[in-house]
């Protein structure tokens, strides 16, 4: 498919650069794993795996069966979404441009030879050896940048701030088990308030928010996590809770790098 663009990861700060595409006619296919972790999940087409479906921003992601179900919705104008972790249908679809936006800090198998343009977001890559372009997904004064040579700036561990709050709104499962969710995306939440439990083979442990503000993300009720798991993020803004509903500010900057690639790439947009 001459005009295909394949996204590897439908988090979301994929969801961000898979909504521009559509959005400006182009064939989006989405990849994603058997059991996505997301914690904005309002805001993620991952959520289509459990759901069979997600919509974002009037857009709509729609869990295809098989490789042949995904180019039928192709076909028809419509966003798949198909789980392969790895890739393989890559190989039999033959896109025009393939995007790694897993976003796991490594490169978990994109190479430059799968399309004709090949680009990833963040550390773990090199522009010009693994990929063509690299795109900055760190905070900052380069966030988007454009990378032909080299690579985005290595993860910190350390999350960006927002509302001034950084390290401090992410919480993280305390021991191994099953999360029980408590509060949902858009709850508002005191510190030191329970927003979820983890059930442990010790028994019921507490999830508890070290600051007062707005649940802008949380894993789903039942996901298995093991300790120091990335649970919950909360935004200190109370005055920003629809934000927990619309793709991120971070999001749409990488959304929009990605789009210029695209373009500068010449692939051409379905009915163009």
């Amino acid at each position: 498919m001459n005009d295909l663009i394949i996204v590897r990861g439908a988090g979301d700060i994929s969801t961000g650069a898979i909504h521009r595409l559509h959005r400006a006619g182009f064939s989006v296919l989405a990849l994603e794993s058997e059991r996505p972790s997301a914690i904005r999940r309002r805001v993620a087409f991952s959520e289509a795996v459990y759901d069979g479906s997600a919509t974002v921003e009037g857009v709509t992601a729609v869990r295809a069966g098989d490789v042949r179900e995904a180019a039928e919705m192709l076909g028809a104008g419509k966003l798949p979404l198909l789980v392969d972790p790895l890739g393989e249908s890559i190989r039999r679809l033959r896109p025009a441009a393939v995007v790694d936006a897993i976003l796991a800090k490594r490169n978990l198998g994109t190479t430059m030879d799968m399309a004709h343009l090949t680009v990833a977001l963040g550390p773990g890559f090199v522009a010009g050896a693994d990929v063509h372009y690299v795109i900055e997904t760190m905070r900052g004064h380069n966030l988007g940048r454009i990378i032909a040579s080299g690579s985005a700036l290595p993860n910190t561990g350390v999350p960006g701030l927002i509302g001034g709050v950084g390290a401090q709104r992410v919480i993280h499962a305390p021991a191994a088990g099953v999360f029980r969710m408590l509060r949902d995306i858009g709850s508002v939440v005191e510190a030191g308030e329970p927003v979820g439990a983890i059930l442990a083979p010790e028994g019921e442990i507490a999830v508890k928010t070290g600051i007062s503000g707005v649940l802008r993300g949380v894993i789903r009720d039942g996901y298995p996590v093991t300790k120091g798991f990335k649970l919950a993020d909360v935004d200190p803004r109370l005055e920003e809770r629809e934000n927990c509903f619309t793709i991120s500010d971070k999001a749409r900057c990488i959304a929009g790098s990605v789009l210029e690639l695209v373009c500068v790439g010449r692939i051409t947009p379905r009915g163009a």
